[in-house]
């Protein structure tokens, strides 16, 4: 399974541009706000997010509109200022580790949301600064009535694969034996395959050809659309970007079943299991079979 997939959330867009309805949210005593700090959940005994009740809702904040989950309305509070939207310490990895599915999904929804108010607070148009509205799903500017949603960045997550092996890659910042798949921004005036290309090469110096799709996740640090993919190699020369990766090898099956199974003496660290990376590694392994 996928980490922040297989959410239970129903986003109820329906209702985003009906003042009644989201006042009848609000009004509802069933209503949750999520417990943040610091941009991370915090979570009970069982492993599952806190929720409180409205009434602790700050009087200057303006609520989020998750949605409903089971049939309760669910909403978030951006406060300016509290933690980084692409840091995750680590209690938050170990916390996303437990977490239920459909918990983790509403996270990833509600800190994403949380990190687009922060950064679109002025129109992209006009520079005014902008207010949200559509229960807290886009900011109007008052100056020139553009109206602005939340946006997604897409990225493409990669295995270039040759002779039975796949490519792996490191970067200086990652923990001591952390690697993972190749990675890298889509931009503009590409498409999903020639992004796989252009990165692999870009990074690594390995030209790879057909591209195969794989599955997607949404990445709340920030806020991201990862596309993974399984490429294939034309030829196994690594030639690196230094600025860009610290290390790369080509892992072979049973190093890779050595890393997703965390076992003693495994050559390499594998991505934690929320990663879509990790999902990666297990499907090219399973394909291999």
């Amino acid at each position: 399974m996928i980490g922040f997939t297989r959410g239970t959330l129903d986003r109820a867009d329906r209702e985003r541009d009906d003042p009644e309805a989201l006042a009848a949210a609000l009004a509802d005593p069933a209503a949750r706000l999520l417990r943040l700090r610091a941009l991370e959940p915090e979570v009970d005994a069982a492993g599952l997010m806190v929720w409180d009740l409205l009434e602790t809702l700050p009087t200057d904040a303006t609520p989020l509109f998750l949605g409903y989950d089971a049939g309760v309305p669910r909403f978030v509070v951006a406060l300016d200022g509290e933690g980084s939207p692409t840091s995750r310490s680590p209690n938050l990895m170990t916390v996303l580790a437990a977490m239920p599915a459909g918990d983790a999904a509403t996270y990833a929804a509600a800190r994403s949301l949380i990190d687009w108010h922060r950064r679109h607070g002025f129109c992209a148009n006009c520079g005014t600064a902008t207010a949200p509205f559509r229960a807290g799903w886009a900011r109007r500017c008052p100056a020139c009535a553009a109206q602005h949603f939340p946006r997604t960045d897409p990225v493409v997550i990669m295995l270039a694969e040759h002779d039975g092996r796949v490519l792996l890659g490191r970067q200086a910042s990652w923990a001591p034996g952390r690697y993972s798949a190749l990675a890298g921004f889509v931009e503009v005036g590409e498409s999903l395959e020639e992004a796989v290309r252009r990165e692999v090469l870009e990074e690594a110096g390995v030209p790879v050809g057909a591209v195969r799709y794989v599955a997607s996740q949404p990445w709340p640090f920030p806020s991201q659309l990862m596309l993974a993919c399984v490429a294939e190699a034309t030829d196994d020369r690594i030639s690196l970007d230094t600025l860009e990766l610290e290390d790369a090898f080509w892992a072979t099956r049973d190093e890779v079943a050595g890393a997703l199974t965390r076992v003693e003496g495994a050559r390499f660290d594998a991505p934690p299991d929320y990663a879509i990376a990790y999902s990666l590694l297990a499907h090219w392994l399973d394909a291999q079979g």
